[in-house]
Parts: C-alpha cells; structure tokens; sequence
C-alpha cells in the first residue's frame, strides 16, 4: 500500500472515530433528577404484608368469585389488554429495524427487437441494512420496549382498581342488604308503637297529633325501604357491569354479611412502594422511554449509513433463470445539512418531554404516599368513630326503653318517645353504613400498597 493510501486510510479512520465519539456523547443525555425522596415510614404499620391477591384476606368466598369472574370477563380491562397487545406490537416492529430487510421479486417481460419479440424472465433478492452508528434505531426500539413495559404496568394498574371496585361494590351490596333487614324491622316496630298509641287514643290517654305523628313515622320507614330496595337493585346492576353481562343476567350470591376487618397489613418502606405499585412503574418506564426518545432526537442530526446488496438473474428461458447471478452492493451516506432548525427543534421538544416525565413520576410517587397515609388515618379514625357509634346506640336503646314505660305510665309525652325512637333507629343505620365505610378504607390501603398481580391473560415478554 502506498503512502497515499496509507495517509487517505488513517484520515478516514481518524474521522470515524471521531463522529462515533461525537455520537456517544449526543445520545446519552444527561441522567434526569431522582423523584422526591420518600418518607423514610408510614405513620403505622401491621405485622404481616397483604397476600399478593389482597381481596382474599376479607375470607369472604363470595368475593373472592366475583373478582375472579371480573377479572376473567370486564370489558374494560379487555380494552387495556388490548392496548398491551398495540404497544407489544409497536414494539415488535420498531425491533425489527436492528435487523436487514431482504426482498424477493420476480417478473416477466417482452422485449421488441423490431424483427422479433423475445420474453424475458427475472428474478433477484435485495437486502439493506442501516448501520446504527449513533444508536438512532436502537434508541427507538428501546423507546418502544418501554412503552410496553408502561403498558403491561397500566394493565396490572387497570385489574388493580377493578379489584378495589368490585369488593367497594360488594360490600356496598352487603350494607344494603343488611339495612333492608333493619328497614323492615324498624317498620314493624314504627307499627307496632302506632298500634300502641292509637289503643291509647282510643281511651283519651293520647292525642290526635300522636298518632298523625306516628303515621307519618311508619310512612317514612315505608319510603326508607323502598330507597333501600331500589339501591340495592342499581348496586346489582354495577356488579354485573363489572363482571362483564348485561344487568339482571346474572346471579350474584345470597344475602350473606359483611365480613370481619381483617388485621393491619404491613405498610413496609415508602421505598418499597415506589418499586412495587404497578402506576408508578409505568410513569418510570414512561420516564425512560422519553429519555430514549431523545436520543433518538439527537441522534437524528448525525449522519446515516445505509448498506444494501443485491442478486438478480435475468434469461431468455425461465429454465436457465437462476444460471448467470448479478450481484451489486453499495453504502449510502446521507448528512443532514439544512432543515431550518427542524431537528434541533424536535430534540428540545423531547428533552421537555423527558422533564415532563420526571415531574409527573414524582407527583405519581408523592400520591400514591399519600394514598398509603389517608387510608391509614381513615380507617384509625373510623375504628373510633364505630366505637364511639356503637356506645351511643347502647345509650339510645336504653333511653328509649325508659321513655317508653314512662310514656304508657303517663309520665312524660310522645314526643319525647317519637324523638328517641327515630334517633335509635337513625344511629343503626348509620353504624351499617360505618362498618361499610371501614372496609371501604382498608380497600384503598390494600390498592394503594398492593403490587401488580398476575391476571387471567396476562404474558410476561414484555
């Protein structure tokens, strides 16, 4: 080789090397901000952590059907499946750019010589192939590669609340028809009493207005169960929305009640969390997709080489088609040189785009502690609050008792009675009301600690 030669090798080698350097440091940007930094524990914690499947802590066999039946069937969770399914498959695609794309191609046609027509057969294979040098293509499929993985996180996410909906619907279902029970109770009583005081009135121990009082208590409670009966059909009709078939086709378990509060889950560490809760995985996974995004930006202004190859065979006799090949292979570089600041312009947007991410995973890490926190002080508080309710029931009960052989011994009025019936019989509902708010409350800390469990149609390639 002559010096020339020698000279024009290293100065190309020279400058590729020099481009490479170039690119490698244009598509690896500067590593983004941590998210806030996490609480070092929660305000309280239990002993052990909440089974993966959480609703099956509520030992209710009942529930533990209908999640599964939603889990299986839900139409809005097959819809979040099926944008897995588009962005595994934006993915596949974006892939397949890291690899050569051959072709086959095959044709006939006639040639006119003038004196005669001669059919000429052909057929030959083309390959090209961008060679990746500032990790353009690479950037992108890695991009797509997270989106997916987001994707998987939002479906993990989507059976997640459709959990929590399901048990809150449940549940709702079981006050219901727990209050349905204590309705038609509170109507024979309210009965009962008009009875009372109409005897009463019978002889003049009693006003008109007595009994008028008392009517209108026994129609209210009349309408009381009437609203009951029509909540519990609507609650019916969501829990069969939610297990995927039309309201009143199908049949949802007997009476049954509501269950025990099972024991304090462990919280663990606000760090765990962050790992574990399937919303804040797919914001980190959107967070590196962005930070792939723009490398792919950057990259974008370097320049691209593009290596194709090519076998043909062209004959005058198709059974001597494949005898005589022509083959050809060629490189094509092609530098960016004028755009008007388009591609600049484009990696600025991703690189907002990426701070963007960064902000929206903190504020995602700041509410699910705070999910953690709320649930925490809410059950805490509502645990007293029932105390507090079932003390003041005992209270009234004993205070209607007592007002009650008072008034048939004449000593104090109706009112009084009437006052104290509809306050006992107000604090029962509302103490069936708080049991189902309590279990509401130890739902949101199971969502708001629980990792993403396995589901019915869930793969793990992504």
């Amino acid at each position: 080789m002559s010096f020339s030669a020698d000279f024009r090798f290293a100065a190309r080698a020279a400058l590729l090397s020099t481009l490479l350097a170039l690119g490698a440091c244009a598509v690896q940007p500067e590593p983004p901000p941590a998210p806030v930094a996490p609480p070092e524990a929660f305000s309280r914690d239990g002993e052990r952590p909440a089974p993966q499947r959480w609703w099956t802590a509520f030992d209710d066999d009942s529930l533990n059907t209908l999640v599964d039946q939603a889990l299986g069937a839900n139409l809005d969770l097959r819809v979040a499946y099926e944008r897995l399914r588009q962005a595994r498959a934006v993915r596949d695609r974006q892939e397949a750019g890291l690899f050569p794309s051959v072709e086959a191609n095959a044709g006939a046609r006639r040639r006119d010589d003038g004196d005669t027509e001669t059919d000429l057969f052909s057929a030959g294979l083309a390959a090209e192939y961008e060679l990746d040098l500032w990790g353009r293509v690479g950037s992108r499929a890695d991009a797509e590669a997270l989106r997916a993985r987001a994707g998987l996180a939002d479906y993990r996410a989507a059976a997640l609340s459709l959990a929590a909906e399901v048990s809150n619907t449940w549940f709702q279902l079981l006050t219901q028809r727990t209050q349905r029970q204590l309705a038609r109770a509170q109507l024979d009583t309210n009965q009962d009493v008009l009875s009372l005081i109409r005897a009463r009135f019978a002889i003049g121990e009693s006003a008109s207005a007595d009994v008028l009082r008392q009517r209108q208590l026994v129609a209210a409670s009349r309408e009381q169960l009437l609203n009951v009966e029509a909540r519990i059909e609507v609650l019916e009709h969501q829990l069969a929305v939610l297990l995927g078939v039309p309201p009143g086709a199908v049949t949802l378990p007997g009476d049954g009640t509501l269950p025990a509060l099972p024991p304090l889950p462990a919280t663990g560490l606000p760090a765990e969390l962050v790992r574990r809760r399937p919303d804040l995985l797919g914001a980190w996974y959107q967070l590196q997709a962005a930070d792939a995004d723009l490398a792919a930006a950057v990259a974008e202004r370097f320049p691209r080489l593009t290596l194709s190859a090519s076998l043909t065979s062209e004959s005058e006799d198709s059974a001597d088609l494949f005898d005589d090949w022509l083959s050809t292979l060629a490189g094509n570089l092609v530098l960016p040189l004028v755009d008007g600041g388009q591609r600049r312009a484009e990696a600025r947007r991703f690189r907002s785009l990426r701070e963007q991410r960064v902000y929206e995973y903190g504020q995602a890490a700041l509410v699910a502690f705070q999910e953690v926190e709320d649930a925490l002080v809410q059950e805490r508080q509502q645990q007293r609050r029932m105390d507090s309710l079932r003390e003041q029931v005992e209270l009234a009960d004993t205070a209607y008792r007592q007002l009650r052989i008072q008034y048939v011994n004449g000593a104090v009025g109706y009112l009084e009675v009437l006052s104290a019936l509809q306050d006992r019989q107000e604090l029962r509902r509302t103490l069936i009301t708080a049991r189902q708010e309590l279990l509401a409350f130890r739902v949101a800390l199971y969502r708001a600690l629980a990792g993403g469990f396995p589901v019915t149609e869930e793969d793990e390639n992504a």
